[in-house]
This record gives structure tokens, sequence and C-alpha cells, in this order.
């Protein structure tokens, strides 16, 4: 468990935009909570998961914010968007132990969560328990994390120019 006062990103499509709102609530009343960015829609608003997706995980990976909370409707979208950002790892959860092994076996910044396959008290549930992991880098999942970071660094390639 860590002591960590955290800044945290939350970010939401329409799909997720209840989550989103308790989620943030519930945040900016944690004690191990420093700062809390919300890049979620507004009521109403509709824009595509994977804008919301890529522009969180640019916040973590220019350490903006530490971590992320990305809610849509099943999280794997978002989830698969922030992954594309290079040196970010998130992952759906959607269960206590998928929670605890995101951060601890596979240093994930990033829990997505889907707002129509987790209840709400589970998806407020699972945000809290994971503020509570920071990962070892000494322990025996830091060699396997180690190879994706140096699969991303010999793979990373400069921004495109379209047009």
């Amino acid at each position: 468990m860590t002591t960590k006062r955290w800044r945290i990103a939350v970010g939401s499509d329409e799909a997720g935009y209840e989550y989103k709102n308790a989620i943030v609530r519930d945040l900016q009343q944690d004690p191990r909570v420093e700062v809390v960015e919300d890049f979620g829609v507004s009521n109403g608003e509709v824009t595509p998961y994977a804008e919301v997706g890529l522009a969180v995980a640019e916040a973590v990976a220019s350490d903006q914010v530490d971590r992320a909370v990305l809610v849509c409707g099943t999280g794997i979208g978002m989830a698969i968007s922030a992954n594309k950002v290079p040196g970010v790892r998130a992952t759906t959860v959607h269960d206590g132990y998928s929670c605890e092994r995101s951060v601890l076996s596979n240093n994930c910044q990033i829990i997505a969560l889907g707002q129509r396959v987790v209840g709400l008290e589970l998806a407020r549930r699972l945000v809290t328990e994971w503020l509570g992991y920071e990962f070892d880098p000494s322990s025996p999942s830091s060699s396997k994390v180690g190879v994706i970071t140096a699969y991303e660094q010999r793979n990373a390639t400069g921004p495109t120019v379209c047009g």
C-alpha cells in the first residue's frame, strides 16, 4: 500500500458520463489525491472514446498526472486507445484481483472501466482500492514490464505529419 498523493485524470465518453462524475467526486474527497483533472465529456456531449483515451494517456505520458481512470461502455476501447501512447500501460479492470495485479504485476498507470458491464458501487470501490497500490521496481514483475518498455523504446517513432 502507498502513502503517495496522486495527481489523477479521469475521462469518459458519453457512455461513461455518470460513472465518471461519481468517480471524480470520490477522488476529490480522497486524502490520497492531490489533484483531479476531468477530461470527460459534459452532459449531452458526444465525443469518440478514442479522443478522450488518447488525451488522458498523453497527460500520463507527459507526467501532467500520475495515473488515470477512463470510463466508456465497456472500458475496452478506452484501454486500447490509451495503449497507443508510448510509455502508457492501460487495462480494463472488473474485480479486485485484476485491479491489484494491474499495478503490482504490470505497472499500469491507467485503469479503464465499463459503465455497461460493472456496477457503480463496484467501480467506485475498484478506484478506491487502486489508489492504494504502487508498483515495486524490485519485484519479479519488474523484468517483465521491462521487456515491454524495451520493445517500445526500440520501436518508437517520431510524430507523423499528415497533409
